[in-house]
């Protein structure tokens, strides 16, 4: 046994410090879960079941870990911090958390946000320090190096410019020869709920040359092809492919399907004001209302990526709705990617990047 022990933690050394040797990192990524009575918790203990089967060595939350019911809540409720730590810590070695906007404390615009974060922050993994010289990340931000890969976590609340001091890491990084992934809550771009960011947040992080962006918030999934700096014009310019070459563009997926309820897309809500315009829809690969992962393998000549639907099955939605606002019209014609499914998990979607 402490033979075993030591192997297991000299395998995690190896994977923190970046050992030479071309370490396999399993990454499993996830965002919106259902903890909280206002989610569908059938979804997240279907989603969480089916991640920790995997056993990967980190857990990349997008934020928003809990949905809790009460306006302008005082304290966050214990029950809520021991399904975290017992579903979304303990299974995993490694941590990198994302703070999303129902963490945080309630404000008028989001009053039923849990307020949790305090609680949520102290359980993921440290970032890596660094020289305390030159511009420093802000509140939640940092970066950490594990295997082959450099993970950065930002804020989208509120967002900033996080080019000054990710920019010298991110091109250090690049010099190790490390893949660059960064994760943020609130996308980029996305069809889900259009708001434009191609000449702001989009630019800023696709000059910073991550190969792949990490977002939750929409309770959905999307993913892009490669994407380049954004023209002045708002153009996207775009690499379609199912296997990349390193250099080929900055590829955006939102994952937000971790047990949150759905949300119809602008456009079949018939939100015109935030409906995503012709450019965007060409540059999207694939989207989908389902609850699901994402799981990453990375060594050090190849970033692969696989999209996991996981259905928690027909008995589970009679014992709670997986919809947002379940007694709209637009849910006539609006299918669920898992409605009339079996309980189980398929694949449901994959790219690869290379070397």
């Amino acid at each position: 046994m402490l033979a075993l022990a030591w192997s297991f933690a000299a395998s995690l050394g190896a994977l923190a410090q970046n050992q030479p040797e071309d370490t396999l990192l399993k990454v499993a990524v996830v965002g919106d879960t259902g903890i909280g009575e206002r989610a569908f918790h059938p979804g997240f203990l279907a989603v969480q079941r089916a991640m920790r089967e995997r056993h990967p060595d980190l857990l990349l939350h997008l934020g928003d870990f809990v949905y809790q019911p009460e306006k302008f809540p005082e304290t966050c409720p214990q029950k809520y911090i021991r399904e975290i730590r017992t579903t979304l810590v303990a299974p995993y070695p490694y941590r990198l958390f994302v703070p999303g906007d129902n963490d945080l404390p309630p404000k008028l615009k989001k009053p039923k946000a849990s307020g949790c974060w305090e609680h949520i922050d102290s359980m993921d993994t440290p970032f890596d320090e660094v020289t305390p010289q030159g511009p420093k990340p802000g509140n939640f931000e940092g970066s950490k190096i594990i295997g082959n890969a450099f993970f950065a976590v930002l804020s989208s609340s509120p967002w900033q410019d996080p080019t000054p001091w990710l920019k010298p890491r991110i091109e250090d990084a690049k010099r190790r020869g490390l893949w660059i992934v960064l994760a943020v809550h609130e996308p980029a771009i996305t069809t889900a709920w259009f708001l434009d960011k191609r000449n702001t947040e989009l630019k800023q992080i696709n000059a910073l040359g991550p190969d792949l962006v990490l977002s939750g918030n929409q309770h959905s999934y999307e993913r892009f092809h490669a994407l380049g700096i954004p023209g002045p014009d708002g153009e996207l310019p775009t690499k379609k492919s199912s296997i990349y070459q390193r250099g080929d563009g900055t590829i955006h997926m939102i994952s937000g399907g971790g047990g949150a309820t759905f949300k119809p897309f602008a456009d079949m809500q018939g939100k015109k004001k935030r409906t995503a315009p012709k450019e965007v829809f060409d540059a999207l690969k694939v989207r989908a209302l389902m609850n699901h992962f994402v799981w990453l393998e990375i060594t050090a000549q190849s970033l692969k990526a696989t999209t996991y639907r996981v259905c928690a099955g027909k008995e589970a939605e009679t014992k709670k709705n997986p919809r947002w606002k379940p007694g709209k019209l637009v849910w006539n014609k609006t299918r669920l990617e898992c409605e009339g499914e079996p309980a189980g998990v398929e694949e449901f979607d994959r790219f690869e990047i290379q070397k």
